[in-house]
């Protein structure tokens, strides 16, 4: 399925801020936004799925039916991150943004990133831009552009890593001017940069509490420094060599929330590693994937550092392995077989405890969205009652709840909804629960059909969301109108009519003009004139026109609806007697 991304560009009040010397942001110096395309993809993760039956112990439950994938349209970009309900993706033009179902939500224009970030509370969206070489600050809430802090001095930002007040990012246009770079996000208008290392090329990195890892991922063996980082300094703790462990070049690389262990994955080792980041020794393995190969890989850890995710592509397919992160032990494992090509799995991130993927298909150059549920949080339920049927006219009143596991009162909790009409997407709003999960709402489709309401709930952290759907089958409503006017009238005296709009004999607007017909007899014979049409956008399905009589004579006024989605169509006549003006 093709989605098509509406654009939404950031808001122009955003603050344009300089890391050591301040300069003039786009917006100010040309008077509106503008963010040069990047022309450089991400390198391919063409990865083989390191997830097969016969290399664990334990039974792992495969994929759910609920796994969905979906073609985003675009060809460059790739990276993906999740926060506040919502995932975040950078495309070669525009970020996108998904619910927690995978379903689609918003997309920003002009907006060409490289890496993204997102805070731990979901609120604030960090955007690598390379070719203008800054980093954007984005409000989730509002996708409003908060702040923009220029790397002038350390061009290409390509991977970014958030910990408390520090934003990392590895930079490097070409080999020998890698590097790393933290900035202070907590220094407000003028953010302060430090400048960590010097890299071969533009390195992962990494980071949690106090730690930060940076892995060079254009030399092989890839070696990984490990930072003790503090207010004012990040300082070298201690390197992984590369040749003591034979890694090869790195793949990919992530960290638990606290710190204390780095996960790392390289293409020709079909392993993913874990090191201690204080002793930095290895202390476990994940794995292992017998038919890894030498395809790139990706890993990311949960929030809560419980599991890693760990996934591969091969010629065949995609696959991700979800691991209990102290014990190494799959959990889940989900495998995409049945899309044909070669398949290149490009970035992998969590939403609370399901997962989501970005892959590329070789063959088409298009970038998909895989969202992976891996059932491990207790399941909300949602339901939706709606009438059975109904006339385009009428105002329907759904009703529904929001319960969770445990049976517990869920509070306010913001649901999603989508009206379709006939399977085509014509409004989505946001209703709100009530302290016990209930909720109610009314809507006025305004058209016969197949009306289908799909409600979503986000989830939490501990709760997975939950949708439910609901459909009516509504047919045109019988239309009346009721006109009103003088019986009588005078040569040369305007006339003043109005009238009401009824479907089901309730008042309703329409977007179909009401044509208005002048029909008039006397001794000359009968002429018919064609008037102004009105329009009923009142909506209580209101209008008025007026007529001004040139002669005497018998005068008939039809108004005629046509009908439209809602309604059939209807006529209503009034009859006035127009004499002359009497004589002074």
């Amino acid at each position: 399925m093709i989605i098509a991304f509406p654009r939404k560009h950031p808001s122009h009040s955003s603050t344009s801020e300089s890391g050591i010397q301040e300069r003039s942001s786009p917006r100010e110096e040309s008077g509106r936004f503008h963010k040069a395309s990047i022309t450089r993809l991400l390198a391919c993760l063409v990865t083989a799925l390191a997830v097969i039956a016969g290399l664990v112990v334990v039974h792992t439950p495969a994929a759910s039916a609920a796994d969905i994938t979906t073609d985003l349209g675009i060809t460059g970009g790739g990276d993906v991150v999740a926060g506040g309900g919502k995932a975040f993706i950078a495309g070669d033009d525009q970020l996108l943004v998904v619910n927690a179902n995978g379903t689609f939500n918003t997309a920003v224009g002009g907006l060409s990133a490289r890496s993204l970030a997102i805070t731990p509370d979901g609120t604030r969206l960090y955007a690598a831009l390379r070719d203008p070489n800054e980093i954007m600050e984005l409000d989730t809430a509002t996708l409003d552009t908060t702040r923009e802090i220029s790397l002038a001095e350390y061009p290409c930002p390509t991977n970014l890593a958030l910990s408390g007040r520090w934003l990392w990012v590895g930079y490097g246009c070409d080999q020998w001017d890698g590097g790393v770079v933290g900035i202070d996000l907590s220094s407000g208008y003028r953010s302060r940069l430090i400048r960590v290392a010097a890299t071969y090329a533009s390195p992962k990195v990494a980071a949690a509490g106090n730690t930060l890892v940076v892995g060079d991922s254009g030399l092989s063996p890839a070696s990984l420094r490990v930072y003790d980082v503090n207010t004012l300094r990040a300082s070298l703790r201690g390197i992984i060599d590369g040749h003591d462990y034979h890694t090869g070049f790195l793949g990919d690389l992530a960290i638990t929330p606290d710190g204390s262990t780095i996960i790392a994955a390289f293409p020709d080792s079909d392993e993913y590693f874990a090191w201690d980041t204080t002793s930095l020794q290895k202390v476990r393995a994940y794995g292992p994937d017998p038919d890894a190969g030498y395809y790139l890989p990706v890993v990311a850890v949960s929030a809560d550092g419980t599991h890693v995710a760990a996934g591969r592509g091969t010629k065949s397919g995609l696959g991700v392995t979800l691991y209990d992160s102290a014990t190494a032990a799959p959990v889940y494992s989900g495998t995409l077989t049945d899309h044909g090509g070669l398949m290149d799995l490009r970035s992998l991130t969590f939403s609370n405890d399901d997962l989501f993927a970005v892959w590329r298909d070789l063959d088409s150059d298009h970038l998909h969205l895989w969202r992976l549920e891996t059932g491990t949080l207790p399941e909300s339920t949602l339901t939706l009652t709606a009438p059975a049927t109904g006339t385009g006219a009428d105002a329907l009143t759904l009703t529904g709840r929001l319960t969770l596991p445990d049976g517990s009162a869920p509070g306010e909790q913001p649901l999603s909804v989508t009206r379709y009409v006939n399977d085509s997407a014509a409004l989505t709003r946001e209703v709100t629960t009530a302290e016990d999960g209930t909720f109610t709402f009314t809507d006025r489709p305004r058209s016969a059909g197949v009306i289908r309401y799909d409600v979503i709930w986000n989830g939490s952290p501990t709760v997975h969301w939950s949708t439910a759907s609901a459909t009516v089958t509504l047919v045109k409503a019988v239309s009346s109108i009721t006109l009103s006017g003088p019986e009588t009238g005078t040569v040369g005296t305007r006339l003043n009519f109005s009238g009401v709009l009824f479907g089901n004999g309730q008042a309703m607007r329409s977007s179909t003009p009401l044509r208005i017909l002048r029909e008039v007899t006397n001794s000359k014979g009968t002429v018919v004139t064609s008037l102004p049409s009105v329009s009923t956008y009142a909506p209580d399905g209101r209008f008025r026109f007026m007529d001004t009589p040139a002669e005497a004579g018998e005068y008939t006024y039809r108004v005629e609806f046509d009908g439209d989605r809602a309604g059939l169509p209807t006529t209503a006549t009034l009859d006035v007697t127009v004499e002359e003006a009497p004589q002074e």
